[in-house]
C-alpha cells in the first residue's frame, strides 16, 4: 500500500451501508457493525418482494438505529407514474417526522415531491444510472446531495464525480449484480408481465435459456446462462475506496437473509475498522475475511467494474448450488437470562449432538455441541423446529441479535 493510501487511512473511512429486508434484519446489520442501512416501505420502492417495513416497524427501526448511532435511508426508487405520486405526500411527510436520514430516488418527480414535503436528504438511486460527472452535477443542481453511482463505474471513476461535481458519491461493495446498464432493463417486463423498474423485478436474467445457433457445441447448449453475472467482491480493493475518499461503500441484498446480512456487516466492518486504527492491510488477516465472505451462498466472486471493466470473465454461466464452504442460518439470539441460557428464534431445524457456530459481535465464530436443547417449558427435545423458540445452555459473549449458524450438510 502506497504511504498516501495509508495516511488517508487513519482520516478517512467510507461508511458501511448494508441492506435491512426486514426490521429484525436491521437489527442484525446495526450490531455486527454497519454504520447506516437501506430499506423500504410497502410502496415506492423496486423489491416489492421483500418482507418491507410497514409504519410501526419503520418507527421501531429508525428508533434503534438512530440509539445506536446509525442512519437509516429509505428507497422511494421506483419509476412512479401520476397515480403513485398522489399517495406520495402523506408518505414522505411520514418519514421526515422520524427523522429519517435521507431517502434513495430515481424519478424526478419524486425528488419535487420530497423536497417541496419534508427536508429529507435525497440520494440518487443507481437506478437513475449516473455515470459521468456532468450528470453529477445536474442532479445537484436538482437537490440531489449524494450520487449513487451506477454500477458501471469504477471506483476511480466515482472519485473523479465527487472531486468535479463537489457531490457525496456511494458505491456497491459487495453483492448480486445485474447485466443490464442500472436502470435501464426491462426483460423481466417481457418474459414475466412484471415490471422491473416498479418493484417487480423476476431476475430473469438468472434463468437458463436454450441457444439455438449452430455454431455452439452442445455443452455450450447446456449451460445457457448467458445473461447471469458472477457476484460483486471488493473485499481486496478496499484501499481504492479510502484513496479516492468514496463517501459510503454499498451491500446489495435487501432480500437476503439474517446470516447474510450479519456476516456481511461484521467482515467489512472489521477490515474498516482495521483500516482506520493501523493504515494498512496485513495479509492473514485478508484472508480471514475471504473466508468468511466464502460461509455465505454467493455466485462465483469478482470485482465486476470496480478497477477495470467488466468483461466475459463475470458471466456467471452455471446453476447455483450449495458448495462445502456454505453456511446455513439455524437461528437468532433473542434473550439472554442470567448467564444460564439463551433464547434462541429457531429459522432452520438443529438436532440434539449437532455442532453449530454462534457469530459473535466482535471476534471469531464461538463452535456450540448442542449436548442440550430445551423448548420453553423447559421440556429437553431432541430436535428444533423453525419459527420456534428453544433454549441452549449459556454462550461466553452471546448477545441479543447474535446470529447462530450451521455448515450445509451435503
Amino acid at each position: 500500500m502506497s504511504k498516501t493510501v495509508a495516511e488517508k487511512a487513519s482520516k478517512f473511512t467510507p461508511e458501511l451501508l448494508s441492506p435491512a429486508g426486514s426490521l429484525d434484519k436491521l437489527k442484525v446489520a446495526i450490531s455486527y457493525g454497519a454504520n447506516a442501512v437501506y430499506l423500504g416501505g410497502l410502496k415506492f420502492g423496486l423489491r416489492s418482494a421483500a418482507e418491507n417495513f410497514t409504519e410501526e416497524e419503520l418507527t421501531e427501526g429508525v428508533g434503534f438505529a438512530h440509539n445506536k448511532g446509525a442512519k437509516v435511508y429509505v428507497v422511494l426508487n421506483g419509476f412512479l407514474h401520476d397515480k403513485d405520486l398522489e399517495e406520495l405526500p402523506s408518505f414522505v411527510q411520514f418519514l421526515d417526522s422520524l427523522e429519517v436520514d435521507a431517502v434513495i430516488v430515481s424519478d424526478l418527480g419524486v425528488i419535487k415531491t420530497v423536497l417541496e414535503n419534508s427536508s429529507i436528504p435525497v440520494h440518487l438511486s443507481t437506478q437513475a444510472s449516473c455515470l459521468n460527472v456532468e450528470s453529477a452535477k445536474l442532479w445537484k443542481t436538482m437537490g440531489v446531495e449524494r450520487i449513487v453511482v451506477g454500477r458501471e463505474t469504477s471506483i476511480a471513476e466515482a472519485g473523479l464525480i465527487k472531486k468535479e461535481a463537489n457531490i457525496e458519491v456511494e458505491m456497491f461493495v459487495h453483492g448480486s449484480m445485474c447485466m443490464a446498464y442500472s436502470g435501464n432493463c426491462v426483460i423481466s417486463n417481457f418474459t414475466q408481465g412484471r415490471d422491473s423498474n416498479r418493484g417487480g423485478c423476476a431476475h430473469s436474467c438468472r434463468f437458463e435459456y436454450s441457444i439455438d445457433f449452430d455454431h455452439l457445441e452442445s455443452e455450450e447448449k447446456k449451460k445457457a446462462y448467458f445473461m447471469s453475472s458472477t457476484d460483486l467482491n471488493g473485499i481486496k480493493v478496499l484501499p481504492e475506496y479510502i484513496e479516492h475518499e468514496i463517501d459510503s461503500i454499498k451491500v446489495e441484498g435487501r432480500m437476503k437473509s439474517h446470516l447474510y446480512a450479519g456476516t456481511i456487516s461484521k467482515t467489512y466492518s472489521e477490515a474498516l475498522n482495521h483500516y482506520e486504527q493501523n493504515g494498512d492491510f496485513l495479509s492473514n488477516q485478508l484472508l480471514d475475511w475471504e473466508k468468511e465472505l466464502n460461509k455465505i451462498t454467493h455466485r462465483t466472486y469478482a470485482p465486476a467494474n470496480l478497477v477495470e471493466k467488466a468483461g466475459e470473465e463475470t458471466i456467471f454461466n452455471e446453476r447455483e448450488t450449495a458448495t462445502d464452504n456454505d453456511y446455513v442460518l439455524v437461528g437468532r439470539v433473542v434473550d439472554t437470562f442470567k448467564e444460564e441460557f439463551i433464547v434462541i428464534e429457531v429459522r432452520n431445524a438443529f438436532n440434539l449432538g449437532e455442532t453449530i457456530e454462534l457469530l459473535p459481535f466482535n471476534g471469531p465464530a464461538i463452535e456450540i455441541k448442542l449436548d442440550k436443547i430445551h423448548n420453553l417449558l423447559n421440556h429437553e427435545i431432541s430436535r428444533s423446529k423453525p419459527s420456534s423458540l428453544v433454549k441452549l445452555p449459556f454462550v461466553p459473549g452471546a448477545a441479543l441479535n447474535n446470529i447462530l449458524r450451521r455448515k450445509v450438510l451435503q
